[in-house]
């Protein structure tokens, strides 16, 4: 077989970790998540979101590190 064959698993991680990153890093650095709850009446949680946010980014990239990682060493 001369095509690279991957894991559908591994595409998928991989697909999960960096939507996870992206939407994680757009709640991070933008106001949205600030905007949103303070739409819908919720503005007093705005000081726990960077216990939640700051894990949450480390995870998701965590996961697109090992996803990478895989795919590599199955190459």
């Amino acid at each position: 077989m001369s095509e690279r064959e991957t894991n559908p698993k591994d595409d998928r991680m991989l697909k999960y970790g960096l939507i996870g990153t992206v939407l994680v890093a757009l709640c991070c650095f933008t106001p949205v998540l600030v905007v949103l709850l303070g739409a819908v009446g919720l503005s007093a949680m705005l000081g726990w979101l960077d216990f939640v946010l700051l894990p949450a980014l480390a995870v998701f990239i965590g996961i697109t590190i090992f996803a990478l990682w895989r795919r590599q060493r199955t190459n």
